[in-house]
C-alpha cells in the first residue's frame, strides 16, 4: 500500500509548520472582488476527465480541493453526484456558499474549511478531485516543493482506487508569454514563476505517489479573466487586480512604478499596442495546463 511518508523526502514538523491560506495572497480580503474578472474557465476539460472515470458522472462523489469562491463546484454541481468544497479562507467560502445556496439546500454540495496539506476526510472518501490554480500557494518552492508532494500524497489517500485527479496549473511557457501584464512587474514575476513547479516536476510527483498519467489538455481559446483581461488600464484598478493572486507578489514601490508605466504608455497612446506585444504567444499556447491521472489500485 502506498503512503504519502514513502516519497516524501522532507517531512514537514507539524510543530514549527501551519498551513497557511496563501504564502502571498490574502483571500478574506480579496474574495469580495475575486468573480470581478475571474471565471471557471476549462470546466469542460475537467468534466472530460471525469468521464473517464469507470461510474457514470451522474454518480461521482468530487472534492473541489481549494475551492475558492466556488466558480468550478458551480460548473461541475449539476453534472455529479456530490461535490464537497473545501478552502482555508473563510471569505472564499462564505462567497461560494451564497453562489450556491440553492444546491447546498438541495444535498448536492457542502461546504468544509480546511487545509489541502491535511484534508478532514476519510481515506478512499472520493472519486474524483479537482485542484484550480491553488497548489502555487504553497510557496515551497525553496523546499524541493515538499508540501505540493505532501498535498498530492493527500488526494492519493482520499481518492478510491481508480479515483481521478485534475491539476489545472500553469507552465513555465504560459507565465512568461501568456500574461501581458506579468512584464509590467519583473520582480513579481520571477516569483510567481519560482512558485509554480514545472510541469515536468509535477508529473514526477504525481508519478512518485502511486498516479497513472491520463494527459494533459489546454484550453487555447480560454481566458482567465475574460473580457477584462484585455484592458490594458485594468491594472489601474484595485478590483481588476484581485481576480489574479500575481499582484499580491507585487511589493509597493514595483506596484507604483508598473502604474505609473500603465499611465504612461497610455498618455503616449502606446497601451494597446504593448498589450497586443505581450499577448502574442497566448493565442496558441494557452495560459492554463490541466493535468489528469488516475489513482493506482
Amino acid at each position: 500500500m502506498w503512503s504519502a511518508a514513502l516519497f516524501l523526502k522532507n517531512p514537514i514538523n507539524p510543530a514549527t509548520w501551519e498551513p497557511p491560506l496563501s504564502s502571498f495572497e490574502k483571500y478574506d480580503e480579496t474574495s469580495h472582488h475575486y468573480d470581478t474578472t475571474r471565471q471557471a474557465v476549462g470546466s469542460e476539460i475537467i468534466l472530460g476527465c471525469l468521464a473517464g472515470h469507470e461510474k457514470p458522472l451522474s454518480e461521482l462523489r468530487v472534492l473541489d480541493a481549494g475551492c475558492g469562491t466556488g466558480a468550478y463546484s458551480a460548473a461541475l454541481v449539476d453534472r455529479v453526484a456530490h461535490i464537497d468544497a473545501l478552502d482555508l479562507s473563510q471569505g472564499m467560502l462564505a462567497q461560494a456558499r451564497a453562489k450556491l445556496d440553492a444546491q447546498a439546500r438541495a444535498g448536492r454540495i457542502g461546504f468544509h474549511q480546511g487545509s489541502i496539506t491535511e484534508l478532514p476526510f476519510d481515506n478512499g472518501a472520493f472519486d474524483a478531485v479537482s485542484i484550480n490554480q491553488v497548489v502555487h500557494h504553497l510557496g515551497d518552492a525553496g523546499e524541493n516543493f515538499v508540501r505540493l508532494r505532501q498535498v498530492i500524497g493527500e488526494f492519493a489517500r482520499v481518492l478510491r482506487p481508480g479515483g481521478i485527479l485534475v491539476m489545472n496549473h500553469c507552465s513555465q511557457e504560459q507565465l512568461r508569454d501568456a500574461y501581458w501584464y506579468y512584464r509590467l512587474t519583473p520582480n513579481a514575476y520571477g516569483e510567481v514563476r519560482r512558485n509554480f513547479a514545472p510541469l515536468e516536476a509535477l508529473r514526477g510527483f504525481l508519478e512518485d505517489a502511486g498516479f497513472a498519467p491520463r494527459g494533459s489538455f489546454v484550453p487555447v481559446d480560454a481566458i482567465c479573466q475574460g473580457a477584462a483581461y484585455s484592458d490594458g488600464r485594468g491594472p489601474l484598478d484595485k478590483a481588476w487586480r484581485d481576480g489574479d493572486s500575481f499582484w499580491a507578489l507585487v511589493e509597493a514601490q514595483e506596484l507604483a512604478a508598473a502604474l505609473d508605466r500603465v499611465r504612461a504608455l497610455d498618455d503616449a497612446g502606446n497601451l494597446d499596442a504593448f498589450v497586443a506585444e505581450h499577448d502574442a504567444r497566448r493565442p496558441s499556447i494557452g495560459q492554463i495546463t490541466f493535468v489528469c491521472a488516475a489513482r493506482s489500485g
